[in-house]
C-alpha cells in the first residue's frame, strides 16, 4: 500500500467532507468508501485514521467514522494558536537560519510564483506544505517545530481548502514573500508580524470559501457556521 496513495485519499475524503458532500454526523461506511475510490478497505482505514488526527471526523466504538461538526469558536482556537505558532517559527528562522537554508527557503518561493501566475493550485498547495515545514525546520528548536508540524496536520483540510479560492495562490504568494523577505534579511519581529497577518489571511480565506459554499446551497462541511 503507498503512503501516496493514502495521503491522496484521504486529501479527496476530506475535500467531500468539506464541500458539505459528507455531512455533519453521517457514518462513513469503509465499503461503501473503497467502492466509491476504487481502492480496498485497508487504505481506506489508514486514510481515516489521519483524518480523526485532523478532527474532521470521529471515531466512535460501534458506529465507525462519523463526519464530526466542528464549531467556530473551535476553529478560532485552532487558527489562533497556528498563527502564534508559526509566527513563532518565522521569527526563531530569521535569527537562526543558515545561509544555505535561507537560500533553498529563497529558490521555494521564486519557483511557487510561477505556479502561482499559472494558477495551479494543486502544485502550489503541495510546495505550500513544503515552504511553511523549512520555515518550521529553520527555526532550529525541534520542541516548537515538532508542536507546530503537530497543529498544521490537524489543520491541513482547512489550510489545504482555501485554494479552492480562485486566485488565492497569487494572494498566498504575496504574502510569502513579505515573511520570506524578513526571514532573508534576518528581520525577526517583521519575520513574526508578517506570518501572523498571513495565517489570519489563510482562516479569513477558509471562511470566504465555506460562505460561498454556503451562499450555493452546499453546506460547509463539518463546520457548523461560520462568519467572515
Amino acid at each position: 500500500m503507498s503512503v501516496t496513495t493514502v495521503e491522496k485519499l484521504a486529501d479527496d475524503m476530506a475535500e467531500a467532507i468539506l464541500s458539505g458532500e459528507f455531512a455533519p454526523g453521517s457514518r462513513l461506511d469503509e465499503q461503501i468508501l473503497a467502492q466509491r475510490y476504487a481502492v480496498s478497505r485497508t487504505p481506506v482505514r489508514e486514510a481515516l485514521r489521519q483524518l480523526a488526527t485532523t478532527g474532521l471526523i470521529e471515531v466512535r466504538p460501534r458506529r465507525g467514522a462519523i463526519v464530526a461538526r466542528v464549531s467556530p469558536a473551535q476553529l478560532e482556537e485552532l487558527f489562533v494558536a497556528m498563527g502564534e505558532l508559526e509566527a513563532t517559527c518565522a521569527r526563531l528562522a530569521a535569527l537562526s537560519m543558515a545561509p544555505t537554508e535561507r537560500r533553498r527557503l529563497q529558490a521555494l518561493h521564486d519557483s511557487m510564483g510561477v505556479m502561482a501566475d499559472q494558477n495551479d493550485a494543486v502544485a502550489f498547495a503541495d510546495a505550500n506544505h513544503l515552504l511553511h515545514t523549512m520555515i518550521y525546520a529553520g527555526a532550529h528548536n525541534a520542541v516548537i517545530a515538532d508542536a507546530t508540524g503537530a497543529l498544521r496536520r490537524r489543520l491541513s483540510p482547512f489550510r489545504r481548502a482555501q485554494f479552492q479560492l480562485e486566485g488565492r495562490p497569487p494572494r498566498s504568494h504575496a504574502e510569502h514573500d513579505v515573511v520570506v523577505s524578513a526571514i532573508i534579511r534576518g528581520d525577526a519581529l517583521g519575520a513574526h508580524a508578517a506570518m501572523l497577518h498571513h495565517v489570519t489571511l489563510v482562516e479569513q480565506s477558509f471562511e470566504e470559501l465555506c460562505a460561498s459554499q454556503l451562499g450555493s446551497s452546499a453546506p460547509a462541511g463539518g463546520i457548523e457556521t461560520v462568519s467572515a
